[in-house]
């Protein structure tokens, strides 16, 4: 009763700061602030999977595995500043979210807009970019249970539709801050304007999918199951006692 407890209770604060965020609009003119009323959103939107992950069993060595992988997601991110629609970030997130699940997948995305801001610099735009790398995880991992989205032809695809994806989410934000007066041929202007370099994100995903994703897959499997992480662990035993 006490985990079901704690496991709503995410999802409790998210509904929680949701309202708050209506009753705001409604009494206090906070159409007038919509930039803090959608960073509210997707604060809310995002404490779920972050509760989730704190009250749910991990050991040590599963977190500091996820730890690892998002570190290497953020400093992809920042050894490729000098290019910045090439992020190597994308796949990273993507390939955690095959092998190890949404819920990792969405804490390595997160994490590593964050993280990687710390050296690019933070702003009203780190919510968006954790929202953004974040549900890329959430719906990779949502995947990984059909085989289809374990070919790498199918994959490369996927990985260009992520780049898309990330930067229409990015666009709303500069849309909501920058764009005034916004109207629906300056949304759409905006949105096209970023067409070039949602397409190189999108090809650099999707080329990083098709050629490493084999390699990737094989090598985050092996530590799966050396280490027994993500359950793998009781799984095993579980068909060793049956075996015997």
């Amino acid at each position: 009763m006490i985990a079901q407890l704690k496991s709503k209770g995410g999802y409790l604060i998210a509904l929680a700061v949701m309202v708050l965020s209506l009753v705001w609009i409604t009494f206090f003119n906070g159409d007038q602030h919509y930039v803090i009323i959608s960073i509210m959103c997707l604060v809310a939107s995002m404490l779920p999977f972050y509760w989730h992950f704190e009250t749910r069993r991990s050991e040590a060595r599963e977190i500091v595995f996820i730890a690892v992988l998002a570190t290497m997601a953020a400093l992809g991110r920042v050894a490729m500043a000098p290019f910045p629609d090439v992020k190597p970030t994308s796949f990273i997130v993507i390939m955690t979210a095959l092998t190890l699940g949404k819920e990792s997948g969405f804490i390595v995305g997160s994490t590593a807009a964050i993280v990687s801001n710390l050296f690019l610099g933070q702003g009203p735009w780190t919510p968006w970019q954790m929202f953004a790398w974040g549900m890329m995880g959430v719906t990779a991992g949502m995947l990984r249970n059909f085989d289809w989205a374990h070919n790498r032809y199918i994959l490369a695809g996927i990985g260009v539709a992520y780049g898309f994806l990330f930067g229409w989410i990015m666009d709303l934000w500069y849309v909501l801050v920058y764009i005034q007066p916004l109207t629906i041929k300056t949304f759409i202007a905006a949105y096209v304007a970023s067409f070039y370099f949602d397409l190189i994100h999108g090809i650099t995903t999707g080329v990083l999918l098709f050629f490493f994703y084999n390699s990737w897959y094989r090598i985050i499997e092996r530590f799966k199951y050396k280490y027994g992480l993500m359950g793998v662990q009781e799984q095993l035993d579980a068909q060793g006692f049956k075996e015997s």
